[in-house]
């Protein structure tokens, strides 16, 4: 429709002696129209599974052991603590707010899971959750109130941890006496539940507008809404748990020691998994079980390296890992767009985005309701006198008075 009514969703500067000059657009709506096209995830999820399979058969033939009796349950324990870093990278991706700092936070959780596990699971546990918790409300603070790049936020709070980390010298031999291993299929089973439950969760179209508020699509310095300040705070607090309850886990599965290192390599890796498994760069989109997959295959790679006796570096494996993450990231942004959006005849919005359009739009010069042209502008008006119309009744008037008189 093209009705002029500048109340009506966009706001115009006119002047006095002419048409409306400037408009200015609406603030862009928080999601697509429209729901997203799954079939290119269920797409790449079959080929992430017949990958998983080959490598699993690979492994199978080069070190049976390693898939029965306590190699299984050592390599699931290790599967489940590259998922929590997975799933802490992918959920700050989904919100559009990239948690650079969830590598040294697993670190650091690991040597102080090493340094304080004697006292007790509880005892070493509970005040790193706590730690961690009140260092990504930090974190989500300066990203949702002075509305920053997510990357920028945490790295400055990677650096910190660093800083942290780099304060011992030497190896932390782990003193705990708690063992994953024990509960190897119960946490495994867990965290299959998480990863699939949270894709077919975050599946749901209103669901996928929450989460994707954050999402820049004019101004990337625009704030978003209170809505999605909480939603994006929430992500980044959550996805620094994770990550410090996988170094806990990576620590306690039959390490001796923890070396301080950076854990930017950790990082790298979480990222690299969780485009790898579906997750959009640009946040929102999401597969359902891809990141379950990545993780599986990650996890019987690093098996298969050590099963053959060589040594591969995690920046290794992360560097591919991103590279081809990026491409997904392109096949998921094209061919998982909404259906309203890829439509032809759609108009786009302020700013030629189709996603904005609010349904309302201003009519050119020389368009009416109907078509009908209309005049830019009004006529000018004469400065000469005009002609009273209605002299000839006062004239009249005065006659009649004089017949009178």
């Amino acid at each position: 429709m093209g009705y002029d009514e500048p109340g009506r969703g966009e706001s115009v500067d006119r002047d006095r002696s002419g048409p409306a000059t400037t408009v200015v657009p609406e603030p862009p709506c928080a999601a697509e129209p429209g729901p997203d096209r799954i079939a290119v995830h269920v797409a790449w999820e079959v080929v992430l599974a017949g990958a998983v399979g080959v490598l699993g058969l690979l492994l199978w033939l080069q070190d049976p052991q390693a898939l029965r009796g306590e190699g299984l349950r050592e390599l699931l324990v290790g599967v489940v603590g590259l998922g929590l870093i997975a799933l802490a990278a992918g959920l700050s991706l989904r919100t559009a707010a990239p948690n650079l700092a969830i590598g040294p936070a697993a670190v650091a959780a690991a040597l102080h899971f090493a340094e304080q596990g004697d006292r007790g699971l509880t005892e070493a546990v509970v005040p790193a959750v706590v730690t961690a918790a009140l260092g990504g409300l930090v974190l989500a603070m300066f990203v949702a109130l002075l509305h920053v790049p997510a990357w920028a936020a945490s790295l400055a709070a990677a650096a910190g941890l660093v800083v942290y980390i780099e304060r011992r010298q030497v190896p932390v031999l782990v003193q705990a006496h708690y063992d994953p291993r024990h509960s190897a299929f119960q946490l495994f089973a867990g965290f299959l539940a998480v990863a699939v439950l949270g894709g077919l969760f975050g599946a749901i179209r209103s669901v996928r507008g929450l989460v994707g508020r954050f999402r820049p699509v004019e101004d990337p310095a625009r704030r978003r809404g209170v809505v999605a300040a909480l939603v994006t705070g929430g992500a980044l607090v959550g996805s620094t748990v994770l990550a410090m309850l996988a170094g806990v886990l990576l620590a306690a599965n039959g390490a001796d020691r923890v070396v301080p290192e950076p854990g930017l390599d950790w990082t790298a890796l979480g990222v690299g998994m969780a485009l790898l498994g579906g997750t959009s760069a640009f946040g929102r989109r999401g597969g359902v079980s891809g990141t379950m997959l990545v993780v599986v295959l990650a996890g019987l790679f690093f098996a298969y390296v050590d099963a053959v006796g060589h040594e591969i570096s995690r920046w290794a494996v992360a560097g591919p890992a991103l590279a081809v993450g990026l491409v997904v990231t392109r096949m998921v942004e094209t061919y998982g767009r909404t259906r309203a959006v890829t439509e032809e005849g759609v108009e786009p919005g302020p700013g030629g985005d189709p996603t904005t359009s609010s349904g309302w739009t201003l009519p050119g010069p020389g368009t009416g309701t109907y078509g009908s042209a209309w005049p830019p502008v009004l006529p000018a008006r004469s400065t000469d006198d005009p002609v009273d119309p209605w002299g000839r009744w006062d004239g009249g008037r005065d006659r009649w008075r004089g017949d009178r008189r």
